[in-house]
């Protein structure tokens, strides 16, 4: 046992070290990138200083995303410089076996991989929403779908008691959503349980007020009302008019529903930006409006599998260290380890893709990458241990 602690430790001070560097060296050249395509929007009041900090905002996230590639690459330069100098033999002749070996390498997976998670849910998700945020203050623009037409989201509420406490369904049209998070061209189209138009009501702007209550602003309000309700459809005149609208306009109006400005933040932070816990709650609120929710779903098991990765990134790096310095250079082997890691992040982002056209489970395309490259590292271990 203490052999095993002289190691583990041996190994921890080498990795941690090498992987501090080589974080360090992908975040600048992604930071720098990210800087150049900044550098696009500058004008008036989006300055280049604040450009800079929206690129450096966006770092934990880049962080987030190149945390695997980066242990991969500092534990395959690690295993190839002790495979070189014969030490890793050296520990095998001590009695460092491939299972002891792999599970001391778990154990140091386990720091980084907590670390992945506190990117992932925490530091992240809030930077890049800050980040936006800043830009859209800095240009004075506001966030909006692709569409032409803003973006869509579907509501649903009960009448008040006095009404009859029907159910209602809103299909909510929003315009722009502010850096305050107040919503800008606002267009409800209100139905009845029979999905019957009863209101449409178009407000300048909202507010949200906290409690589920948005506070609507400059509203024009028309409203269908039927004129003979209850009467049979075969007695009704055809030439008659089965409804009659009315238009109402108030300065302000106070509206209940389930939206928030969480669920609405959406437009600033893509999916696989967003922290498990709002994408839970996105997910919830589509299923209740019986939308369709398999890009979120994939996202947050994405989210849940991703500091799992850690784990395999180490596993596929562990057979670098019984390839001696004759079977090639440390610089082939490092090179190897990038492309690896690379191909590792490409299948990640395909097989998303591939499970949102297929229709796959949620949690089978967030699965299939790790379990692939998790299969390869043990195949690997399996070969050079019986050579």
């Amino acid at each position: 046992m203490r052999v095993l602690s002289v190691y583990e430790r041996y190994f921890a001070r080498l990795i941690y070290g090498v992987f501090a560097f080589i974080l360090f060296a992908v975040l600048a050249l992604f930071v720098f990138f990210d800087m150049l395509s900044e550098l696009e929007s500058v004008q008036g009041k989006y300055t280049s200083l604040i450009a800079f900090f929206h690129v450096m905002l966006e770092a934990p996230t880049r962080i987030y995303e190149v945390l695997p590639i980066a242990v991969l690459i500092s534990a395959i330069y690690v295993f190839s410089q002790l495979a070189s100098q014969s030490e890793y033999t050296i520990f095998r002749v001590a009695g460092l076996n491939t299972r002891q070996a792999l599970f001391s390498l778990f154990k140091l997976a386990v720091p980084l991989a907590l670390a992945t998670f506190i990117f992932g849910e925490f530091i992240g998700p809030a930077a890049e929403q800050y980040a936006q945020k800043i830009k859209l203050e800095a240009i004075g623009a506001t966030v909006s779908s692709g569409f032409r037409s803003g973006v869509w989201v579907k509501d649903r509420d009960r009448e008040p008691e006095e009404k009859g406490a029907g159910e209602i369904t809103r299909f909510v049209n929003v315009q722009g959503l502010r850096p305050d998070q107040s919503i800008t061209g606002v267009t409800i189209y209100e139905f009845d349980k029979d999905y019957r138009l009863r209101v449409i009501r178009v407000a300048k702007e909202g507010k949200y007020q906290g409690g589920q209550s948005w506070q609507l602003n400059d509203v024009n309000e028309t409203r269908f009302i039927e004129l003979r309700d209850g009467q049979p459809a075969a007695n009704r005149d055809a030439l008659a008019p089965d409804f009659r609208g009315e238009q109402v306009q108030f300065p302000n109006i106070l509206m209940h529903s389930e939206l928030t400005p969480q669920i609405l933040s959406v437009l600033l932070v893509q999916p696989e930006n967003m922290s498990t816990v709002n994408l839970f709650r996105y997910i919830r609120h589509l299923r209740d409006n019986k939308q369709d929710t398999q890009r979120y779903e994939i996202a947050f098991w994405k989210k849940v599998v991703y500091p799992l990765t850690l784990f395999v990134m180490v596993a596929l790096a562990l057979p670098f260290a019984y390839l001696h310095a004759r079977a090639g250079a440390v610089g082939v082997k490092v090179f190897g380890g990038i492309m690896l890691g690379l191909s590792f992040h490409l299948s990640n982002t395909l097989f998303s893709h591939v499970g949102l056209l297929h229709t796959w489970p949620p949690i089978v395309s967030a699965l299939v990458p790790g379990t692939l490259y998790l299969m390869i590292a043990l195949g690997a271990l399996r070969w050079v241990d019986r050579h």
